[in-house]
C-alpha cells in the first residue's frame, strides 16, 4: 500500500447498509424482512449486470424500484409499501464507524471520493442525510459512462479524474465481485467483509480484508 494518492469507496454495502431500508419497516413486514431485503438487493445487482450484457441501460433508480416491484411480489408484501420502501431507500444509514473513519483519512490529506452505480441524485442525497457533506472531493456515479460495475470503463473514471495510476488508488467494496472488478482493472481492492463472507473465484485476491472500515486507518 505504498504510493497511494487516493481512497475510493463503493457506496451501497460498503459505506451505507443497504438492509436498512428493510429493517425500519420489519414490523410491517415481519421476520422474513431480511430475507426479503436481501433477495431485493440480489435482484437489483442481477439487473445492473443484466442490462450492461444487453446494452439496455436503465439508471440505479429505475433499477432499484423494478427489482423492488419484483421482491414485493416474491415475498407477498402489499404494494402500498412501495413508495415506503423507496423513500427510506433514499437515505440509507451508513455502517457505525463509517463517518469518524470518514473524518480521520480526510485529514491524512489523500483524495476521497465515491464510485458507485447509484445516480448523482441518489448518492448525494445520501451522503447529505448521513451528514457527510464536505468529506470526499467526488462522488462518481457509472452514469458518466453509461455502464454499470465492473465494467473497466467505470474503473477508470477516477484514474482519469485524478491523472494517476490504477495502484495508486486504493478501493474499498464490501461486494466481492466488485473487489475483483477493481483488482483486475488495477486498483488495489480492499475486502470489507463485513458478514464473514466467501470471496468469490474472479481471478483476483484482495491486497486486504478488513471487518469494518476501522482497520483501514492500520492500513494507509
Amino acid at each position: 500500500m505504498k504510493n497511494i494518492k487516493a481512497i475510493v469507496f463503493d457506496a451501497y454495502g460498503t459505506l451505507f447498509d443497504v438492509n436498512s431500508a428493510a429493517e425500519k419497516c420489519k414490523e410491517k413486514i415481519g421476520d422474513k424482512w431480511e430475507s426479503f431485503a436481501n433477495y431485493w438487493r440480489t435482484t437489483q445487482l442481477e439487473y445492473t449486470w443484466l442490462r450492461s450484457l444487453m446494452r439496455r441501460h436503465k439508471d440505479f433508480w429505475q433499477v432499484t424500484e423494478d427489482s423492488l416491484d419484483k421482491s414485493m411480489k416474491a415475498f407477498r408484501i402489499n404494494a402500498t409499501m412501495k413508495n415506503e420502501l423507496l423513500g427510506l431507500y433514499k437515505m440509507l444509514s451508513t455502517y457505525p464507524e463509517v463517518k469518524e473513519v470518514l473524518n480521520k483519512l480526510k485529514e491524512k490529506n489523500y483524495k476521497l471520493a465515491i464510485l458507485s452505480n447509484g445516480t448523482p441524485k441518489l448518492l448525494n442525497e445520501l451522503v447529505s442525510s448521513n451528514n457527510l457533506n464536505n468529506i470526499f472531493d467526488d462522488i462518481f456515479s457509472i452514469e458518466k459512462v453509461g455502464i454499470y460495475k465492473p465494467d473497466a470503463k467505470v474503473y477508470d473514471i477516477p484514474v482519469k479524474k485524478y491523472k494517476i495510476q490504477k495502484e495508486e488508488i486504493v478501493f474499498l467494496s464490501a461486494n466481492t465481485w466488485d473487489v475483483s472488478g477493481g483488482g483486475n482493472y488495477g486498483y488495489s481492492s480492499i475486502w470489507v467483509n463485513r458478514n464473514n463472507g466467501i470471496f468469490d473465484n474472479l481471478d483476483y485476491v484482495p491486497k486486504k480484508e478488513v471487518k469494518n472500515l476501522n482497520q483501514l486507518l492500520d492500513i494507509v
